[in-house]
């Protein structure tokens, strides 16, 4: 289950959350490890960040799902089910382009991803929102088949290859049919681990058609604290076109210290609390991730 929420905020034009600095520093003194790649990795962003100073805010996110994947599939006859939640504290509060407003909102995702052969996996999304004035509707769906590289290829990372396509309402997004491309790369050494999901977009119908292919990659680092307990980063991005990127006072950049439990294999479970880098980036955003695995 994913949830996420955004503070509100008087001045949009602030590119980086001071509050967000502050939540980052104690989180990470859990393990003081982190705290030396916190500060390494905060220091790299905010050098974009920096030059966005006076920016306006120009994009809405679309939070459905918060997630970097890793690179194992489900097992074959499982399946597992999670829930992605989060609520829109402070955002639009008109109709922009047909698209409602997303003040107040809150999102409901169902991912349910079955396992196929020990390579294959196909996972399913069911997205609704709940926004005030006009109920609870249903958004859109994807689906996600994914493959992965086998143990016997013995390459030193963790390989696979996800492909996700589908609709969303015209009233909830710009661009209604997309396919996004995400190669995925991880690794574990030792007590830390490492995943980059250098995600490609395309839009089939919507504003972004003519934008062509859009990048967005994301970054997770974790450090097992404990054998139960990992503690880390993830870095999400939005960038623009490949064949020209964003002026950086439109483009996204969140980063989010968060908890990974590992308390059974059936389980999977994430917390975090991100913040924004750039203007255009929901400066305080909370997150929990929970999902289970089962026979079927």
């Amino acid at each position: 289950m994913c949830w996420a929420f955004q503070i509100p905020h008087s001045d949009c034009s602030r590119p980086v959350n001071r509050t967000g600095l502050l939540i980052l520093e104690r989180i990470a003194s859990l393990a003081p490890s982190l705290i030396r790649t916190c500060r390494r990795f905060v220091c790299l962003l905010l050098v974009p960040a920096a030059l966005l100073l006076g920016g306006p805010s120009a994009l809405a996110q679309n939070n459905y799902e918060i997630q970097v994947y890793g690179s194992d599939t489900v097992e074959p006859h499982r399946t597992m089910v999670e829930s992605h939640t989060n609520n829109t504290a402070e955002g639009s509060i008109g109709i922009v382009d047909g698209v409602l407003p997303t003040n107040g909102a809150l999102h409901e995702t169902i991912e349910i991803t079955h396992g196929f052969t020990n390579l294959f996996e196909t996972g399913l999304y069911i997205f609704t929102s709940v926004n005030h004035g006009y109920g609870w509707q249903y958004v859109g769906t994807h689906i996600r088949p994914r493959v992965r590289a086998p143990e016997s290829w013995h390459w030193p990372v963790g390989v696979s290859l996800s492909l996700e396509f589908g609709y969303q309402r015209s009233i909830f997004s710009t661009d209604t049919w997309t396919l996004e491309i995400r190669p995925i790369i991880d690794q574990k050494r030792g007590r830390w681990y490492w995943s980059v999901n250098p995600a490609f977009d395309r839009s089939f119908h919507g504003q972004s058609v003519t934008k062509g292919v859009e990048f967005a990659p994301s970054f997770k680092l974790s450090y097992d604290i404990t054998p139960k307990i990992a503690g880390g980063f993830e870095y999400y991005s939005s960038l623009g076109s490949l064949a020209g990127f964003d002026p950086l006072k439109d483009q996204q950049h969140q980063l989010f210290p968060v908890i990974d439990l590992n308390l059974s294999p059936k389980w999977e479970f994430n917390f975090g609390v991100g913040f924004g880098l750039t203007s255009s980036t929901d400066h305080l955003i909370v997150k929990m991730i929970l999902g289970y695995r089962f026979d079927f």
